[in-house]
C-alpha cells in the first residue's frame, strides 16, 4: 500500500557547508555545461570589440621574443646554450604566458564576479576552472607559432633536436594549469579582505618571470643564486619544455617531482581556502 505522505525526491540539494573539508567537489560535474559556457564567454570576450583579435595572441609572445632577442641576446650577450636566440626565448615564453594567464584571470575570482555570484548559485570553483580551460585556446595558438618557427630553424639546419619528452607536453601545461588555479584562487580568496593584494599580482608575476629561466639557461646561475633557481616549481617545467622541443639545458626529470608536490600542495590549499571563504565573502566584497 502506498504512503500517504510519499517523501519528494529532489534533483538539486543545497545544503551548507560545515567545514574547511566539505567542499562539495561533486557539483563541479553536475554543472560541466556551466563551464563550457564560462569557456566560451571568456573567449569570445577576448576577441570583441578588436582589430585584429585571434592575432593579438601571436602578436605578444612574438614582439616579446624579439625584445628579448635584441636585448638580452644582442646587447647583453646572455648565454642561450648555444641554441638560436629568438627560439630560445620563445620556448620559454610559449609555456610561461600560460601559467601567467592562469595565474592572473583567476586571481580576480572573488571581485570579478561578485555581481554574478550574490545573484544565483553555483560551484564558485566553476569561474577559475573555467578561466584556466579557456587559456588553453590562447596557448594552443601560440604553441602553433611555435612550431612553425621550430620547423623553419629545423629546415635551416640549426643545432636543435627535438626528442621523445615532447610526448610529456600534456603532464608540463596540466603542472602549469594547476600551479597557476591553485595560486590564484589562494589570492583570490584573499583579496575579499584585503584589495590591495590584486595590484601585486602583475608585480609579482613579472619578478617571478625573472626568477625562471626565460631569458637565461639555469646551466648558466652561478652556485651562489641556484637555490633561488632550484627553489622556484615552475623553472623544471620550463627547462622540461625547452629541452624536449630544443634538446639543450640541464633538465633532470627528478626536479618535476617536486613541482608536482608543489603544484599538489597549492591546489589543496586553495580549494580548502577557497570554499571556506565563498561561504562569507558577499560580506566583504
Amino acid at each position: 500500500m502506498p504512503s500517504a505522505n510519499p517523501q519528494p525526491s529532489w534533483d538539486l540539494v543545497i545544503r551548507p557547508k560545515t567545514g574547511w573539508f566539505d567542499l562539495h567537489l561533486k557539483d563541479l560535474w553536475r554543472y560541466r555545461d556551466l563551464i563550457g559556457l564560462f569557456v566560451w564567454r571568456d573567449f569570445a570576450a577576448s576577441f570583441k570589440q578588436t582589430i585584429l583579435g585571434p592575432a593579438w595572441f601571436i602578436i605578444n609572445p612574438v614582439a616579446t621574443a624579439v625584445t628579448f632577442t635584441v636585448v638580452f641576446g644582442n646587447i647583453a650577450n646572455i648565454s642561450t646554450d648555444g641554441l638560436p636566440k629568438f627560439l630560445f626565448y620563445q620556448s620559454g615564453l610559449t609555456i610561461w604566458q600560460y601559467f601567467s594567464g592562469c595565474l592572473s584571470n583567476t586571481s580576480n575570482t572573488f571581485v570579478g564576479n561578485a555581481g554574478i555570484f550574490g545573484k544565483v548559485y553555483f560551484p564558485r570553483l566553476v569561474s577559475p576552472i573555467s578561466a584556466v580551460i579557456s587559456g588553453l585556446f590562447r596557448f594552443a595558438i601560440q604553441y602553433l607559432v611555435f612550431l612553425a618557427f621550430l620547423l623553419y630553424f629545423l629546415v635551416k639546419g640549426s643545432d636543435i633536436h627535438p626528442n621523445l619528452w615532447i610526448l610529456a607536453t600534456p603532464l608540463l601545461l596540466l603542472l602549469m594549469a594547476g600551479m597557476g588555479l591553485g595560486a590564484g584562487i589562494i589570492i583570490s580568496s584573499m583579496t575579499t579582505k584585503y584589495r590591495d593584494l590584486s595590484n601585486l599580482v602583475g608585480f609579482g608575476t613579472s619578478l617571478l618571470m625573472y626568477a625562471s629561466p626565460i631569458i637565461y639557461p639555469a646551466s648558466h646561475i652561478s652556485d651562489k643564486y641556484r637555490w633561488i633557481i632550484l627553489a622556484n616549481p615552475i623553472a623544471p617545467v620550463i627547462e622540461a619544455f625547452r629541452y624536449a622541443y630544443l634538446g639543450a639545458g640541464s633538465f633532470q626529470p627528478v626536479y618535476l617531482l617536486y613541482t608536482v608536490a608543489v603544484t599538489g600542495l597549492l591546489l589543496f590549499a586553495g580549494v580548502v581556502l577557497f570554499s571556506h571563504v565563498e561561504k562569507t565573502f558577499m560580506d566583504t566584497v
